[in-house]
């Protein structure tokens, strides 16, 4: 990583090593002073190195000035393996405190001004990190906006239709974002944060919502990324989404895979899968999630989730011991490594119908996502396995739409594995089954042009967000001929 100039009197070289990156030694921050260059007023290194000790702990980092300017400084460092950390969620008590410093909400009339407070001068009190954390999903919640944006030096931000708007509130310090990580975080969730620098954990705002979140560090300070995930399950038709997913969910076995950037909507369209079955078949459930975000009821089917770091170790650990859970229906959530969609497809191929979602930016330009993430040498065998296993393929982008009460619809492609598929697949022939799924839109598959297409003409999305969403404008410009 880069080395960071800090002025503090002198000018120094700041360089971070991160955990991750060391094998054996524990990380360190390194102070060089540079052989030239300003040195500005004399403050004294010891104020320097109080100043940078105590930043570096907040971290979990060692620290070590350079013998050139003073005796070296060292801070001790141990990583914890997962193991050691038990994650928990906590929900807090809802009461209101004197001190409420929720925002006054008002209407939306710019792109950047959504929320002000009620009293300027109230300040959140020490250790009261919660207040501020739990107006801020408030403000989410009331203005349904998708996702909250947090960082030390701005006002939080809200996705709202797809877009950043601000809270007309004070920026975050980075005072304050330590003390919500303190207050929102359990003493483990905290330890571990400050020793990684990165945690996701679920947060249970009430009964109804829950927020995915991931708290980072960024430059040296707290910033966090919160997703609001609702308990109300959608219908396909309330997220129009297609029917015949009904049917591609009701398949007895095979691999089901949604692509899409990240924020797509990928999970909220599997969590709808997968009630679908929940309403019409006696199967096993189990899902492996991190964390969990839509909590299932049983109906028919008999349900378990399990959550990483909780209820199992990692990933690899709990796709292990799927054989001996005896489920009928698995989601496996995101297949980062050759490890997990292996050990997915094998799911597969064992007679079980799995569920899993894969970053790609089209249906049939996902497998040469996922041949990136096996040596070449073996490539050849899980096009093989893909070919007889695979269910179906489903890319989907979320779009803005004309109407008020639809923030974003899903724009979907379909590949479902016919035998004329199957064919291609084994003869390596991928980069030809666009032109198949657009010969087999009776056959319920879908291309994203056609797809795009359908939501101009029922006036879902204007032309200009279908134009900007395609990846071949000329095509799509050709069929919205004659749409106004």
């Amino acid at each position: 990583m880069g080395g960071r100039v800090i002025r503090c009197g002198r000018v120094f070289h700041l360089k971070m090593m991160p955990p991750w990156l060391r094998t054996v030694n524990a990380p360190s921050l390194i102070l060089t002073r540079p052989a030239t260059g300003p040195t500005g007023p004399a403050k004294g290194p010891q104020g320097v190195r109080s100043s940078i000790v105590r930043a570096a702990s907040l971290v979990g980092c060692s620290i070590s000035i350079d013998r050139r300017l003073r005796p070296a400084m060292t801070l001790p460092f141990t990583p914890r393996t997962r193991s050691e950390v038990q994650i928990r969620h906590r929900t807090p008590s809802c009461e209101r405190r004197s001190t409420d410093i929720r925002p006054r909400l008002l209407p939306v009339h710019s792109d950047t001004l959504i929320a002000a407070p009620i009293d300027h001068d109230i300040s959140i009190p020490e250790g009261d990190g919660l207040t501020a954390w739990r107006s801020w999903l408030e403000t989410c919640i009331k203005f349904e906006a998708s996702d909250l944006i947090v960082k030390a030096g701005q006002s939080p931000r809200l996705r709202v239709r797809g877009s950043l708007k601000g809270m007309q509130i004070e920026p975050c310090t980075m005072d304050l974002l330590f003390r919500v990580a303190k207050d929102v975080l359990d003493p483990n969730q905290f330890e571990y944060f400050r020793q990684r620098g990165s945690i996701d954990f679920a947060y249970d705002y009430d009964e109804l919502r829950r927020f995915r979140v991931n708290m980072f560090m960024a430059r040296g300070k707290p910033a966090v990324a919160a997703r609001l995930i609702t308990s109300d399950i959608k219908k396909f038709e309330e997220l129009y989404l297609p029917k015949n997913l009904g049917d591609i969910a009701m398949a007895a076995q095979g691999l089901i895979l949604f692509s899409g950037v990240t924020g797509s909507g990928k999970s909220t369209s599997i969590a709808s899968m997968l009630q679908y079955v929940n309403e019409r078949k006696r199967v096993h459930i189990v899902t492996i999630e991190d964390p969990i975000e839509y909590i299932f009821t049983d109906d028919k089917a008999t349900i378990n989730q399990r959550e990483i770091g909780i209820d199992c170790l990692n990933f690899n650990d709990a796709l292990r011991a799927l054989v001996r859970e005896n489920p009928d229906v698995v989601l496996v959530g995101e297949m980062r490594d050759y490890e997990t969609f292996e050990a997915a497809i094998r799911a597969a191929e064992t007679g079980h119908l799995v569920f899993g979602t894969i970053h790609a930016s089209s249906a049939w330009q996902t497998f040469g996502r996922i041949y990136d993430l096996f040596p070449e040498n073996e490539r050849e065998q899980i096009r093989k396995l893909l070919a007889y296993n695979l269910r179906s393929i489903v890319y989907q982008k979320l779009l803005p739409t004309l109407h008020a009460h639809i923030p974003r619809i899903p724009a979907l492609e379909i590949l479902i594995n016919t035998p004329a598929v199957q064919k291609y697949i084994i003869e390596g022939r991928e980069g030809e089954l666009l032109q198949v799924i657009k010969q087999s839109l009776d056959e319920g598959m879908l291309d994203f042009t056609t797809a795009l297409v359908r939501l101009v003409e029922d006036e879902f999305i204007h032309q200009d967000v279908a134009l900007g969403a395609t990846p071949k404008p000329e095509e799509l410009k050709m069929r919205l001929k004659g749409i106004s």
